[in-house]
C-alpha cells in the first residue's frame, strides 16, 4: 500500500471514529459513582491482590484510620470482603467481592454493550469478523512500530 493510500485510509478512519464513539458510548446517565478514595482502594487491590488494612494504608500513603473507614464503607456497600489470610490465620485481609469486581469492570466500559450488540446483530457475520480483524490489525500495527533512531 502506498503512503498516500494509507494516509487517506487513516483520514477516513479518523473521520468515522467520532461518529462511532458518539453513537455507541455508554448512555446510562449519572449513576452513583465511587468517591476517588474508594475507587483508589478498589483499583489498588486489583493490582496487588488481598492486603491487610495496614498494608493498604502504607501502599496508599494514607493514615490507617482513614483507610479503615474507607474499607468499612466499601464493605457495607458489599464491594469488599474481609477474609482470613490462608498463610497466617491471625491476619485479616480485604479483597474485592464479586460485586466490587463487577463495579470496576462496569466503570472501565466506554462503549455500550447493548448498543454494539444491537448493531452487530444487523451486520453480516463476515462484516463483524472483518471489523474485529481490522481493529486487531490496527492495534498490532501500532505495537509493532519500528524503533526510531533519535535525531542528531
Amino acid at each position: 500500500m502506498q503512503a498516500s493510500e494509507a494516509s487517506d485510509h487513516a483520514r477516513q478512519f479518523g473521520e468515522l471514529f467520532p461518529a462511532v464513539y458518539l453513537r455507541f458510548h455508554r448512555r446510562d446517565g449519572k449513576q452513583r459513582q465511587l468517591p476517588g478514595a474508594s475507587r483508589a482502594v478498589l483499583h489498588h487491590l486489583t493490582l496487588t491482590g488481598p492486603l491487610t488494612i495496614g498494608e493498604l494504608a502504607k501502599h496508599l500513603s494514607r493514615a490507617q484510620s482513614v483507610v479503615s473507614e474507607i474499607v468499612q464503607h466499601l464493605e457495607s456497600d458489599q464491594l469488599l470482603e474481609r477474609m482470613r489470610d490462608p498463610e497466617d490465620k491471625r491476619r485479616t485481609l480485604v479483597w474485592l467481592s464479586d460485586r466490587g469486581l463487577a463495579v470496576l469492570e462496569r466503570e472501565r466500559e466506554v462503549l455500550s454493550g447493548e448498543l454494539l450488540t444491537r448493531a452487530m446483530t444487523r451486520m453480516k457475520p463476515a462484516d463483524r469478523l472483518a471489523l474485529l480483524r481490522g481493529m486487531h490489525a490496527l492495534l498490532a500495527a501500532e505495537r509493532a512500530k519500528p524503533n526510531r533512531k533519535p535525531s542528531p
